[in-house]
């Protein structure tokens, strides 16, 4: 790829958007997955939780995280208003139920008031993240008392080597993640790390070497 095919695709990558966008996004759920099941794996989901989740793509994973407990209430907000849409339409049927809600954000103010969910997840998203502190206090102020944030990204050491990441990304370790959450009033309780083999964006087959870190108010 040239530098500017890179550019687009790390926008894209951050904010899906037209057609370009519904190919990335069915590409990103495609090889996430894996991620994504590690993240409710570790989230601790109990019967009649309130979950968030930011950053949820076409949300294909949405039946797996409501089968992980009796009577779940999910909430999705998103940045990209065509992922808002898609995981509307794939996701109808739960939508319909009442059993999900999705949602628009700025990336900075969750729109919910204080103390109101039990799980928080993200997945691939703190990359993007522009004030990072910020947006964790936010997090933390919508969290019950008690309750989890997951936050499963991909290894700094990995990610460097792909060529788009060198356009609009933040790049982090478990510890840049143990840091950050010191700068808040969250708790580091732990990371849970696994390697899978995956295809890149950029077609390749690579390791990549992913953690769950999980904080905790």
């Amino acid at each position: 790829m040239d530098t500017d095919a890179l550019k687009n695709l790390a926008a894209q990558l951050g904010r899906p958007e037209g057609e370009d966008g519904i190919l990335v996004a069915n590409n990103m759920h495609e090889t996430n997955i894996g991620m994504t099941r590690h993240a409710i794996a570790h989230l601790q989901v109990g019967d009649h939780n309130r979950i968030l989740e930011l950053g949820h793509g076409n949300c294909g994973h949405l039946e797996l995280l409501l089968s992980a407990g009796r009577n779940i209430a999910y909430h999705g907000l998103e940045i990209s208003a065509l992922m808002h849409r898609e995981a509307q339409q794939l996701n109808r049927e739960y939508t319909e139920q009442g059993r999900a809600v999705f949602g628009m954000y700025d990336g900075r103010k969750i729109p919910f008031p204080d103390a109101y969910f039990d799980r928080i997840f993200t997945v691939n998203t703190i990359y993007f993240w522009q004030e990072p502190e910020k947006l964790l206090e936010e997090l933390y102020r919508v969290l019950q008392p008690g309750g989890l944030l997951n936050i499963t990204f991909a290894h700094k050491d990995f990610m460097q080597q792909l060529p788009f990441t060198h356009f609009g990304f933040t790049l982090y370790n478990t510890q840049d993640i143990e840091l950050l959450a010191q700068s808040t009033a969250f708790r580091y309780t732990g990371a849970a790390t696994h390697t899978e083999t995956i295809q890149s964006k950029a077609g390749d087959t690579v390791d990549r070497t992913f953690s769950t870190v999980t904080l905790s108010r």
